[in-house]
């Protein structure tokens, strides 16, 4: 089965216009703030100073605000959308067990773990220490978080998975969608990309994390926090 039969296995209802500018939210700005934001943080291997600058702070409150809505409204449009499309399509794998099928039914299901992933790292990262503590958070306690919370590991790795693998597969069906990719012959030649910014993307923010893990181990985070071992 072709990747264009297997997509059309699967009952589209969403109106062109509404489909195309779904897509268009999610990789402009969403795509580029992802890849913007994964790369700051790989200042943590420079250090908590390093990281503060390039993630936390901000030259003038203005452009905190700014960034803060450039995301969040097209993040909501596009959420918005993605649970319309959730609601209306019908997986058919057991029927159609084919690759396309497959990356179909792992977008949807990641789209779902990325909302809540993102919803809670905006409220906690960004919105709680602003608002109830007046600063932005400290690299001291996600880096203590990283090494001695279990489960804040875990969801930082999974979020992490969900979200870069939404984006690169995401990209391809934003090239179909706006008829970049028209053929089928260009949607193979197109899927070793997608694989590779997938794999670069996912590099990028496991390797931030690691080091976030490897600076929560040392003696001076953990003084910090009053503590000398795992919680």
């Amino acid at each position: 089965m072709s990747t264009q039969a297997a997509a059309a296995a699967v009952p589209q209802k969403t109106p062109l216009l509404q489909s195309r500018l779904g897509s268009f939210l999610a990789v402009v700005p969403l795509s580029i703030w992802v890849i913007n934001h994964l790369w700051d943080n790989l200042a943590a291997w420079n250090g908590a100073g390093a990281w503060q600058v390039a993630v936390t702070e901000y030259k003038h409150p203005y452009a905190q605000a700014f960034t803060f809505l450039l995301v969040m409204l097209p993040l909501l449009l596009h959420a918005g959308w993605g649970v319309v499309r959730l609601f209306s399509f019908k997986p058919n794998n057991g029927a159609y067990p084919y690759y396309a099928n497959l990356k179909y039914i792992l977008q949807r299901l990641s789209a779902v773990g990325v909302l809540f992933f993102l919803g809670a790292h905006i409220w906690l990262a960004f919105l709680q220490p602003r608002l109830m503590m007046g600063h932005a958070e400290p690299f001291h306690d996600i880096a203590y978080e990283m090494r001695w919370h279990a489960p804040t590991l875990i969801v930082y790795a999974l979020g992490v998975l969900g979200t870069v693998y939404h984006l690169a597969n995401g990209l391809q069906g934003f090239a179909m969608g706006w008829g970049i990719l028209a053929t089928e012959r260009s949607m193979r030649r197109f899927e070793p990309w997608s694989i590779v910014i997938f794999l670069v993307l996912l590099a990028m923010g496991w390797g931030a994390i690691y080091a976030l893990y490897q600076a929560g181990g040392t003696e001076e985070i953990i003084r910090l926090h009053g503590s000398t071992g795992a919680h």
